[in-house]
């Protein structure tokens, strides 16, 4: 199982960037899929997260900008980030409870391997 996230880049604060995360390989079900973030000397922190259902829930700093959202067909989560500030310059990382194919079966927690947002002028 392999997590594949994109998206990232440099951007002007006030500006949006999305971002998009693809699970791939033995794959039975996912369950819960989110992203997070980390920036050098700090722990790693939840930005959102969601339900197989489509339960969202995010970190006060990002709700009424950031939106979590994912296409369960493709097995695809998104992070659209509207209204970026300096403070939200980090690498984020997708995140996915799954069940797998083969034994053993689940479920796991897998991680991407980071995209770099960087907002600045």
């Amino acid at each position: 199982v392999q997590l594949q996230a994109s998206g990232g880049g440099l951007v002007q604060p006030g500006g949006s960037l999305r971002l998009s995360c693809v699970a791939s390989g033995n794959i039975f079900s996912i369950n819960a899929m989110g992203w997070y973030r980390q920036v050098p000397g700090k722990q790693r922190e939840l930005v959102a997260t969601i339900t197989s259902s489509g339960n969202t829930k995010y970190e006060d700093s990002v709700k009424g900008r950031f939106t979590i959202s994912r296409d369960n067909a493709k097995n695809t989560v998104y992070l659209q980030m509207n209204s970026l500030k300096p403070e939200d310059t980090a690498v984020y990382y997708c995140n996915a409870n799954l069940n797998r194919l083969v034994v053993p079966l689940g479920p796991y927690d897998y991680w991407g391997r980071g995209t770099l947002v960087t907002v600045s002028s």
